[in-house]
């Protein structure tokens, strides 16, 4: 398997200022706003894994929305931005439906 490009700083800057505006509009969601916190770090998942003192297979099953993330794990994967991890209303999709509360 070929390794991947790493992202040049401009990228990385660019990457990053799309990941915060994303979270202020509260479109940066879980399991896949892990991944692109780690990728705008311009990291891999062994890296990344590392930096935050876990398995590489957790953050892999993290990322694939497999795994139950614990509120420490989350809060730590933030610090990364200064983040902090709250509750964001939920926008339906179209295969959603809708809740009593989102009506």
């Amino acid at each position: 398997m070929a390794g991947r490009r790493k992202p040049s700083s401009e990228e990385i800057s660019a990457m990053r200022e799309r990941l915060m505006e994303r979270a202020r509009a509260g479109a940066l969601r879980y399991p896949l706003g892990v991944m692109e916190i780690r990728k705008t770090l311009g990291l891999t998942q062994v890296q990344f894994a590392k930096l935050l003192r876990m398995p590489r297979s957790q953050l892999a099953a993290i990322e694939q929305g497999k795994a139950n993330p614990t509120m420490e794990t989350m809060e730590r994967i933030g610090r990364m931005f200064n983040f902090t991890v709250g509750f964001v209303p939920k926008n339906p999709g179209p295969d959603e439906p809708k809740s009593a509360f989102n009506a």
